[in-house]
């Protein structure tokens, strides 16, 4: 049976492992040791590694991955990104042949040039695109393409699985609540979130509703979240407008 385990790394990164008790993909994985660890316990080899970006916290384990298990690398190459072995680009389809899972592949800019996703059906790996109740901060490209990568992932169905690479969502929230006090879909997220974290369970992964219905940076054209933006000198209501003032208020909030 097919399953997807969140392997915790570095401080707040998740590993994703998708494997069905023989073989493992992992996704982004920033160091090697829990991926070794979880292989090793669990008695099942790698088979291959997706990249989502070149981000050091997503790509530091993958040298010493790979001077155990010489597997292939799938990723949008890149001068600074040296090991990806299988270029992937927007339209292309990759299949995992162990698992019978063929991913598409979305390039999503707007956090750095790179970045793509790997949507299947009810499954989406987003990276550092679209977090848990918010999204990756704009180091390259334009807010317009961070917004229009944004907006094609919260076009996919509704129960689309969304396993993205961080434990972000409960200061997530809290940006979120700021900007959108009286959303009680929000009000309840946020105590569903404090109840799964004092159990030291992760939030992840979320749904594509639950982003729509919940993430600020998916709501921009909401009377509230503009209303909250306008108090603090937003001139410029298109949505874009709106999404480059909130992205800029979460960058120093």
């Amino acid at each position: 049976m097919l399953d997807i385990t969140a392997i915790p790394a570095l401080q707040d990164n998740y590993i994703w492992a998708i494997h069905d008790g023989t073989h493992v993909a992992v996704v982004d994985p920033g160091e090697s040791s829990p991926v070794l660890e979880f292989l090793n316990t669990r008695g099942m080899q790698l088979d291959t590694i997706l990249c989502t970006h070149r981000h050091a916290d997503h790509i530091g384990g993958i040298a010493d991955l790979r001077k155990v298990y010489n597997v292939p690398v799938h990723g949008r190459r890149h001068p600074n990104n040296p090991h990806i072995t299988h270029d992937l680009r927007e339209g292309d389809s990759l299949d995992l042949e162990p698992f019978g899972i063929r991913f598409d592949i979305l390039e999503i800019p707007g956090h750095l040039n790179d970045h793509i996703a790997y949507l299947a059906p009810g499954i989406v790996f987003c990276g550092d695109v679209l977090f848990g109740a918010g999204c990756g901060r704009n180091f390259e490209g334009s807010l317009a393409q961070l917004h229009h990568s944004l907006q094609r992932l919260a076009q996919l169905p509704d129960n689309t699985r969304v396993y993205c690479a961080h434990e972000y969502t409960a200061a997530n929230l809290r940006f979120a609540i700021a900007c959108e006090p009286n959303n009680h879909a929000l009000q309840q997220r946020i105590a569903d979130t404090k109840q799964l974290r004092a159990a030291n369970r992760i939030t992840l992964p979320s749904t594509i509703a639950l982003e729509k219905a919940t993430n600020p940076f998916l709501r921009c054209t909401q009377p509230e979240i503009m209303h909250t933006l306008q108090q603090r000198g937003l001139t410029d209501t298109s949505e874009l407008g709106v999404f480059s003032a909130m992205r800029e208020w979460k960058n120093h909030f």
